[in-house]
């Protein structure tokens, strides 16, 4: 009987010893977020909108979804299923047109900094503002002419990226404006991500 009231004790001394000492909370760096640093932007292939992820410092930020957009497609985004043949409907800016720099925008109200600081100005620039479930995406003066699917890149990149921080978000209405533009449209046509 004596072995029996032995293998208690010697289970929990094994398990003592066994080199992992009882800690507390450890603390690790922030809190997980779930939000990977990567928004969807919109280009065209033979005709119809993809979708394409981009690395960004500030998912949800549709003013930077904008930014990436305005950079074109790169080469051999897309994988060799795609050969390369990602395109876009939206003019090429004038170099000397600033694009929205991150440390001037603030996600709130007007995404971009309309006072002009950092070399930038309102009308160099897209801008995005928000109001419940309506968005304004205003374009510079050099975006004139657009296409139905150029406007829909525009729309649908806007509309993905804000949506990454707010997935609850149901259908927008959205207003194209400036550059000659004014539309008012929808994200329902928008493909999946």
């Amino acid at each position: 009987m004596k072995a029996l009231h032995r293998a208690p004790l010697l289970a929990l001394l094994a398990l003592t010893s066994c080199g992992i000492p009882a800690t507390g909370v450890v603390e690790a760096g922030g809190p997980a977020s779930g939000v990977l640093p990567l928004t969807p932007v919109y280009f065209v292939e033979n005709g119809r909108l993809v979708t394409t992820q981009r690395n960004t410092g500030r998912p949800g930020d549709p003013t930077d979804a904008l930014r990436l957009l305005l950079n074109g497609p790169l080469a051999g985004e897309g994988g060799t299923d795609r050969l390369d043949g990602l395109t876009t409907e939206l003019p090429a800016l004038p170099t000397a047109m600033a694009l929205p720099s991150p440390a001037t925008d603030v996600p709130g109200s007007p995404l971009s900094d309309p006072s002009g600081a950092a070399g930038t100005s309102a009308s160099d620039t897209p801008t995005v503002t928000v109001a419940g479930n309506a968005m304004t995406i205003r374009l510079p003066a050099g975006m004139a002419g657009l296409s139905d699917l150029g406007v829909r890149q525009l729309v649908c990149t806007a509309t993905a990226a804000y949506r990454l921080t707010r997935p609850d978000t149901p259908s927008m209405t959205v207003v194209v404006t400036g550059g000659g533009h004014l539309v008012r449209t929808s994200d329902a046509r928008c493909p999946a991500r």
